[in-house]
């Protein structure tokens, strides 16, 4: 019998049409709320899962629209009561349950402080869509595993469709309706050779850069949360100040590369790290030592690099349950975490 993991898994390309079906017309509102605010900057209010889908989102807007975005403590709400000034900027909030206390404390605060304020929830009504400007239903469906994947997905395709509808960029919208039947791709993709030679390993590294390295933070989480396995995520970028240290002869490493101006400094990467004697292992062609994993090729490098979530979601759902765990259940995690 399948997990409630594989099934969600499998669920993602249906959620990800039923998104643009159902949200359309509140994310086009949303963008259109943008383009008359132009914002100067924009800040994200997440956490977990969560926040890895603000990380992938603000790289899309500073690709895109050319606007900084910075990740705020939701705690400077919460627990420290600051007030920050917000007026000439933008928020985007990010919370499945979307009753976070902390995460709803500063949506609010930022709603109060002259922000436009953009809720990305899978719950409607909710306490984060009350303390917003705009609330999108991420439609992603019930999510029973305690692991959030389809909702990660979405959250991160709300974030693109809005980013689509904000600067009216007609390949980005074209790149989101042709997302679904890429998706469909993505989750028959095979990852077990990359299983059969981690083996026992205690430890990894997930690389990335840009929006791969939202993907790559997500991965790690999900190593931690289904099979208790330590992973850290780098940039690609950043890896040989200091963590290259631990990497030895048979420590697996997994570069998370888009089809996209990074590729190619990726591939480089995962090859050198070879020369350390690690199994690097990386989603492009253009490594000549580095082995490839297979990949969905969208042709756009914003969904391209999404799409990369997908495979390993797969892989780690099955990697859990060959180690004996319940990917459906970790043991130290419940499925809402209300932080104050």
């Amino acid at each position: 019998m399948q997990t409630h993991m594989r099934q969600e898994i499998n669920e993602i390309p249906e959620a990800v049409a039923r998104l643009i079906d159902t949200s359309g017309a509140s994310l086009a509102a949303a963008g259109r709320a943008l383009r008359d605010k132009d914002p100067a900057f924009l800040v994200s209010i997440a956490r977990g899962s969560s926040d890895h889908a603000a990380t992938f989102i603000k790289y899309a807007i500073e690709l895109t629209a050319g606007r900084p975005v910075a990740s705020i403590g939701p705690s400077l709400a919460s627990i420290y009561g600051a007030k920050l000034s917000l007026g000439g900027g933008a928020a985007i909030a990010i919370s499945q349950s979307g009753k976070s206390p902390d995460i709803v404390a500063m949506a609010e605060a930022a709603t109060a402080s002259g922000a436009l304020t953009i809720a990305l929830t899978n719950t409607l009504p909710s306490p984060i869509a009350t303390a917003s400007s705009h609330a999108i239903d991420i439609a992603a469906g019930p999510e029973l595993a305690v692991a959030a994947t389809k909702s990660f997905v979405n959250s991160v395709a709300a974030g693109l469709y809005l980013l689509a509808e904000w600067t009216e960029s007609d390949a980005l919208k074209a790149a989101m309706q042709a997302l679904p039947g890429h998706l469909e791709k993505a989750v028959a993709i095979d990852w077990s050779a990359f299983a059969s030679e981690i083996g026992e390993a205690g430890s990894l590294y997930m690389l990335g850069r840009g929006p791969a390295l939202a993907i790559a933070s997500e991965a790690a989480l999900k190593f931690k949360e289904t099979s208790n396995m330590h992973a850290e995520a780098y940039s690609s970028a950043e890896v040989l100040h200091g963590p290259v240290a631990l990497v030895e002869k048979h420590f697996p490493v997994l570069t998370f590369a888009a089809r996209d101006a990074a590729e190619a400094s990726s591939a480089e990467m995962a090859d050198s790290l070879i020369g350390k004697g690690a199994l690097s292992f990386a989603t492009t062609e253009l490594t000549r030592t580095a082995k490839t994993l297979p990949f969905v090729a969208t042709g756009h490098p914003l969904t391209d690099a999404l799409a990369l979530i997908v495979p390993f979601y797969g892989f780690v759902e099955s990697w859990s349950r060959a180690k004996g765990f319940n990917p459906d259940a970790p043991l130290a995690l419940k499925k809402v975490t209300e932080t104050r």
